[in-house]
């Protein structure tokens, strides 16, 4: 064999390697952002449901909470009312018009029946809403909840944040919210949004 034709047959090996190795490290890095964003549609999935649980606690209690079993505990048993709204409007003599409005309440209906049905939610369970799907750590999420003073006025405030996310590039020491890890809420805005949306 001549120098030439060994020289090509190394070229082609090296080349034949070199392609596999690149192919691979692609293939690997689709896995893996498709893995990241599966994973990170569960979490935003139960952000939603506990962001729901928030609002519903709140609505009831007038406040958020940042203590996970009165919340768990809310969802099992916690209760709305029903009620029904009649506004009457009548005009006076001299044109002003004055409104009174009949409050009758109906009945309640517990949360877990409104908010967590099983239609809306087949595989929901009360003592995993805190859990992080998919979490190695078996992390739970983080929950915030305190009243702020905004402009002399006291608000009810609440954040909840992934404790351990699947994605490596998110972390709290980014300046963007949306490359923060995923959370709704704000400790010093009167918001529930999440930083997905």
């Amino acid at each position: 064999m001549d120098k030439t034709r060994i020289i090509a047959i190394v070229f082609l090996f090296v080349s034949l390697g070199l392609a596999y190795f690149l192919g691979s490290r692609i293939y690997k890095s689709i896995n893996d952002a498709n893995r990241i964003e599966t994973m990170e549609k569960r979490v935003i999935d139960k952000l939603s449901m506990i962001r729901e649980a928030q609002i519903a606690y709140q609505s009831v209690n007038g406040k958020y909470t940042s203590d996970w079993g009165k919340l768990k505990a809310f969802v099992d048993s916690g209760q709305f009312y029903l009620v029904d709204k009649i506004e009457h409007i009548m005009t006076m003599d001299y044109g002003a018009d004055s409104v009174y409005i009949e409050i009758d309440t109906l009945g309640t209906i517990l949360v877990k029946d409104s908010i967590f049905s099983p239609k809306r939610y087949p595989n929901f369970k009360t003592e995993d809403l805190s859990k992080v799907p998919g979490s190695t750590k078996n992390a739970e999420f983080g929950m915030w909840a305190d009243e702020i003073d905004k402009s002399g006025v006291k608000i009810d405030v609440v954040e909840v944040w992934d404790t351990d996310p699947v994605n490596p590039m998110r972390n709290e020491k980014n300046e963007s919210r949306t490359k923060k890890p995923l959370r709704f809420g704000s400790r010093t805005n009167v918001t529930t949004a999440g930083n997905w949306e």
